[in-house]
């Protein structure tokens, strides 16, 4: 019982002084970041690319570990559980099941049975718009439509952790608009705490409760910027109100400087024959 409350009393999402590098530590991806991301909490990060968002998606969901810091979800490691789910920039979905099989897939591995898996399953592809699709399979669906079940599938266990790396940056305007409608809509019914990357400004706007800016490599926390903006924006667009104009201008500003910043690095390391540069940098 005291453990349980412990657990409880603890935010979903902390990151206390986390650095990862690769190749031998020859490439610094991120360096002391300390952040939390609270209960029911939307939190997008944005940066230049090679500033280390997709490797701190995967610190958080513990497929890679920290070299320096520590990394908790509800104050205990990272593991694989029914508390927390990715959702990547391609669906990644099964081709030989139906849509709804890719969902009750997930869930029997949970340890739901077949008849509440496919209950499950059923429902929350009414909740993305899909119900009438749940035995056709992925090729039948268009690409947009395959996202919705990947957003499905991670839905589904309920997680109070669900982390998103670019889920709608291969999709067209009008279908990017319309997922980003129904997360912000899913999310205000089931509250999870949500990480979410992205390279689109606006997006992070819509979407957010706070932005965290990271610096290009080595990772770095820039700024942590509170969306003050009315909700719930599914229904009212928040991009005709002044603090929407506002907020984007302080975000581009940010990143367009570092932009500038980065390349005027390497002008001057190219100058200096820098012979630390590498062709995979973090993203």
């Amino acid at each position: 019982m005291e453990t349980e409350m412990a657990e409880a009393s603890q935010p979903p999402i902390s990151l206390r002084g986390v650095s990862k590098s690769f190749k031998d530590g020859q490439v610094q991806a991120l360096d002391d970041l300390s952040f939390d991301v609270g209960p029911g909490e939307f939190v997008s990060l944005v940066g230049p690319s090679g500033c280390g968002k997709t490797t701190l998606l995967r610190l958080i969901d513990g497929l890679i570990q920290p070299d320096e810091g520590e990394v908790l979800i509800k104050g205990r490691p990272p593991e694989p559980t029914l508390n927390m789910a990715m959702v990547f920039q391609s669906a990644r979905l099964l081709p030989w099941r139906t849509v709804a099989g890719n969902i009750e897939f997930v869930l029997g591995l949970r340890g739901y049975s077949r008849k509440e898996s496919r209950s499950r399953a059923l429902a929350i592809l009414g909740a993305v718009g899909l119900r009438d699709f749940a035995d056709a399979h992925p090729h039948e669906l268009s690409g947009g439509m395959q996202q919705r079940v990947g957003l499905a599938r991670a839905l589904a266990v309920e997680p109070e952790v669900l982390l998103m790396d670019e889920p709608f940056a291969a999709l067209d305007a009008m279908t990017r608009e319309t997922l980003r409608g129904e997360l912000l809509r899913l999310w205000e019914r089931r509250r999870m705490a949500i990480v979410f990357v992205t390279h689109d400004i606006d997006e992070a706007i819509i979407l957010s409760q706070r932005i965290v800016v990271l610096r290009p490599r080595p990772g770095r926390i820039d700024a942590v910027l509170p969306v003050d903006l009315p909700t719930p924006r599914w229904q009212n667009d928040p991009r005709g109100q002044p603090g929407f104009a506002e907020l984007r201008r302080t975000l581009w500003d940010r990143i367009h400087a570092m932009g500038r910043e980065g390349v005027a690095l390497e002008e001057l390391a190219g100058a200096f024959g820098d012979a630390s540069s590498t062709d995979e940098a973090p993203r």
